[in-house]
């Protein structure tokens, strides 16, 4: 019996061949490109379509309850990902955290975009901004991840004890007890950066070879994280 619990046991990837671990990082950077399409197709469905219109002021409206939700959206997909096991449960949970992340970053986006076209005449300008600094900030911290093969795994205590200061800080900020203003959108980018960290590490070091989509949603969702708070910083300073 023990000799079978041990060849049932899930092999990380990182005890894999060279072969399989070179197969698994381009499987899950492949997904993460398409969950990041996806994401950038769904937002101009929404935009274009006139929906975004409607949907912004409504959801702006709820400012803080849209953080909180963004917040609670990102831990359960953190769940998803260590949960999901077959390829379809993976994929479920991946499009279905792509599609409420583009409904959660409408409001941000919109208003992004108005405060663009006033200070640019440019409606993108921000947005092309920030997704710069994201892109250079979370490449620069996957490189870390990969040159030094470091496990980061003794992050995951800050993460979670981070998380759950940010959702009592919204939670306080709902009641009107405190002013989420610039220096909680700084204190979460590097929050985002220290997931982007730990997920790189997580992925390269913990999860299984068939396992990529699920690999993937862990990391658009760090990256979703930071593209968000960097763009609340550059909205917030205008």
């Amino acid at each position: 019996m023990n000799n079978e619990e041990t060849f049932l046991q899930p092999i990380p990837v990182a005890q894999a061949s060279e072969e399989a671990r070179s197969r698994f990082i381009v499987r899950t950077y492949n997904h993460l490109f398409g969950a990041i399409t996806l994401f950038t197709l769904i937002e101009i469905g929404l935009f274009q379509s006139g929906i975004a219109d409607r949907m912004a002021p409504i959801l702006a409206g709820n400012w803080l309850w849209v953080l909180g939700g963004f917040m609670i959206i990102g831990w359960l997909s953190s769940r998803a990902a260590a949960s999901a096991k077959s390829l379809g449960s993976q994929y479920l949970a991946l499009i279905g955290f792509v599609a409420a992340e583009a409904i959660i970053f409408v409001p941000l986006l919109w208003y992004a975009n108005q405060q663009s076209i006033a200070q640019f005449g440019d409606g993108g300008a921000i947005i092309t901004r920030a997704a710069g600094i994201t892109i250079l900030g979370c490449t620069g911290l996957t490189l870390v991840a990969f040159i030094t093969r470091k496990d980061f795994s003794f992050l995951r205590g800050l993460l979670r004890w981070g998380g759950m200061l940010a959702l009592i800080l919204i939670g306080l900020g709902i009641f009107g007890l405190v002013n989420l203003g610039t220096w909680f959108a700084v204190g979460m980018i590097g929050f985002a950066g220290a997931a982007v960290l730990y997920d790189t590490s997580n992925v390269l070091h913990h999860y299984e070879e068939d396992r990529y989509v699920a690999a993937s949603l862990q990391l658009f969702a760090s990256i979703a994280l930071m593209f968000y708070y960097v763009l609340m910083l550059f909205t917030s300073r205008r």
